[in-house]
């Protein structure tokens, strides 16, 4: 398999060997204009061959859908909705956990989704009496990063864990992708929880069901490439157009690409211009979908209604 940074289980299927990968099954539904595609690691053999935890990952997809029409947004929430409330208990308390850090916008999208989350765990005694049996306790957080905190992210979310005890976890974080055309263009939900940084190889403590001890539902957004990937796809269409001389340059292709990121690169990231917009368009269509799964007893009115 060719070197590749991807968080998405799409990519690390597609350059793993596509259908015949043993202990990876796959499904694809075509939605409107969208693309639902979920790979579920099944076995040790697939967890190897993807370099990803057992579990199932649903991945949605659209050329527009951080600027998408009405109606395709209205599909991206629902089929969000739908997802998350399939993989999350059917009730008890959740906490929502936006990672990033609020200062980068390319990292900002998990602290602009907790903006946007409709928090209920405070309302318990004050809840009005049409409400009574219908709202969800959630509560939530953005707990910054280490070189902001001087804290482990997982043992912050570990200390709330303890102390405010929810049924599972729902956490928020930018993803980086191998392909440029994901940016802002690919949603991925799984119930395997994430590793903060991971993305972009700053490994922290995973928050997982077997850190914190709930379950934990992973929700992310491509906002970055690596400089490398970028790199080497142009060297790739380089020696494709080159004449054939009937050799096999893979080799002296990963030397120069090596050569080229260890001495000029290193671990560059890269993110649209107009990234700022495509963080503010995910992070409200992310925000509704995760407020529709925890609060399905309510309304689509009486949501945002509750948040003004």
């Amino acid at each position: 398999m060719r070197n590749f940074r991807s968080d998405l289980a799409v990519e690390a299927h597609a350059f793993s060997g596509g259908a015949d990968v043993p202990g990876v099954r796959v499904e694809q539904l075509k939605l409107s204009e969208l693309t639902e595609t979920v790979v579920e690691i099944v076995d040790e053999r697939g967890s190897a061959a993807l370099g990803k935890p057992c579990g199932r990952y649903v991945t949605l997809e659209g050329a527009q859908l951080a600027a998408a029409e009405p109606e395709i947004s209205r599909v991206v929430v629902d089929r969000l909705a739908h997802t998350l409330s399939g993989m999350l208990p059917e009730l008890g308390a959740v906490l929502v956990i936006g990672l990033g850090n609020r200062r980068i916008t390319a990292d900002s999208l998990g602290p602009r989704v907790v903006d946007g989350v409709l928090v209920t765990r405070h309302m318990r005694e004050s809840m009005p009496p049409s409400l009574k049996g219908r709202l969800r306790s959630v509560s939530a957080v953005a707990p910054g990063v280490l070189g902001v905190t001087g804290i482990e992210t997982a043992e912050i979310v570990g200390g709330i864990v303890d102390r405010v005890k929810p049924e599972a976890a729902v956490v928020v974080d930018a993803l980086a992708a191998r392909e440029t055309s994901r940016i802002c263009t690919t949603l991925q939900v799984s119930d395997t929880g994430i590793q903060p940084g991971s993305g972009v190889c700053n490994h922290r403590l995973g928050l997982s069901q077997e850190t914190l001890g709930i379950p934990v539902i992973a929700v992310g957004v491509p906002m970055v490439v690596y400089a490398s990937t970028i790199v080497r796809d142009a060297l790739e269409l380089l020696v494709e157009d080159m004449p054939s001389d009937g050799e096999d340059h893979t080799s002296a292709l990963e030397e120069m690409v090596n050569r080229v990121v260890a001495r000029r690169l290193g671990d560059l990231v890269v993110t649209p211009r107009e990234v700022d917009e495509r963080v503010r368009a995910m992070a409200s269509l992310l925000s509704e979908g995760v407020n529709r799964a925890l609060q399905s007893r309510l309304s689509a009115e009486e949501i945002p209604a509750l948040m003004n």
